[in-house]
């Protein structure tokens, strides 16, 4: 790994999949690259149309780091790519222009000034909220001198743990025919995720934010990735169903390592239990899909007519 995070551009043939992530080894890194992120995302939320559930501003996983997907700017589109090999950021225009950022340690205020530079080069004008969004006492960007750290293999770690579970979450997500979000990476929550619909609106909450009340609008069952923080001390899956059936708490899933967090209104199953199985492609499956069953039946989802029949197959 070191060969390539040094900054040379040669793929490792010897990187294996579901690397070590301890989040205290990190977790300074974590929280500049969450600000960073934030600061492209709230580019593409600026700028595109809007999607239900807020679907129209996440991130994606690819070959290389996160990208925004192209954005529409006038009469044309850009596009705003983490590149987790090189540690550039790079904004690519269908005009063939480019400018780049270095991923370095860096300040957020820093960083947040030269990608501003970096669209004004390109013709871009934008205008965002500059107040980070989820986090415990935001700073905004322009201000932010705290958050500096940039540790290029944790990065890179990260980005390799997306890739795995990505790869998962997307054959899961091959398994239902109703409405289903794609895989993506909200940078709010810094989650990589992927949600069932049952096709029924759920009970509205007039006391909540909008965001809050446009991602709850219809009845839910998702799972995702979170690197940890606050009572989870380290990387974790989660899954939950909103609204909450009664008994679901008390559920059996799988594997058994998996277990319900009461404050939190989620089952969790640790990255580390899975890195370390036998198969972890098998020991998430069985979290996602015994979650998936555990709320579904509850809430008299209409399994028949959302699932596709597929055969299990053991690799």
């Amino acid at each position: 790994m070191a060969a390539h995070i040094a900054g040379t551009n040669e793929a490792s043939t010897n990187e294996k999949p579901w690397p070590e992530l301890p989040l205290a080894a990190w977790q300074d890194t974590y929280d500049t690259l969450h600000m960073w992120t934030q600061i492209a995302g709230k580019i593409r939320l600026a700028l595109s149309p809007r999607i239900n559930h807020w679907w129209e501003v996440a991130l994606y996983v690819t070959s290389r780091g996160l990208t925004t997907s192209p954005i529409p700017y006038k009469d044309g589109i850009f596009e705003v790519q983490f590149d987790f090999f090189k540690h550039l950021a790079v904004i690519q225009t269908s005009r063939g222009r480019e400018e780049t950022i270095e991923l370095k340690p860096r300040t957020v205020a820093d960083f947040y000034a030269a990608f501003m530079a970096a669209l004004r080069e390109l013709g871009i004008e934008v205008k965002i909220w500059t107040m980070p969004v989820e986090v415990p006492d935001p700073i905004a960007f322009e201000s932010d001198t705290r958050h500096a750290a940039y540790d290029p293999e944790y990065a890179h770690r990260f980005w390799r743990v997306l890739v795995s579970c990505d790869s998962v979450f997307k054959e899961f997500r091959s398994r239902f025919i109703g409405k289903d979000s794609p895989v993506h990476f909200f940078w709010g929550s810094f989650d990589l995720c992927v949600t069932r619909f049952s096709g029924r609106r759920a009970p509205e909450k007039p006391q909540a934010d909008p965001v809050t009340r446009e991602a709850y609008s219809h009845e839910v069952i998702s799972a995702g990735f979170w690197p940890g923080g606050g009572e989870v001390k380290g990387p974790a899956f989660y899954a939950y169903a909103a609204p909450e059936p009664e008994g679901f708490a008390q559920q059996a899933v799988q594997p058994s390592a998996a277990f319900y967090h009461p404050q939190m209104k989620e089952f969790l199953l640790m990255y580390d239990d899975v890195r370390r199985a036998s198969s972890p492609r098998d020991a998430l499956l069985s979290f996602l899909q015994s979650t998936y069953e555990a709320g579904a039946n509850l809430a008299k989802w209409d399994r028949k007519e959302l699932e596709r029949r597929v055969t299990v197959e053991r690799r």
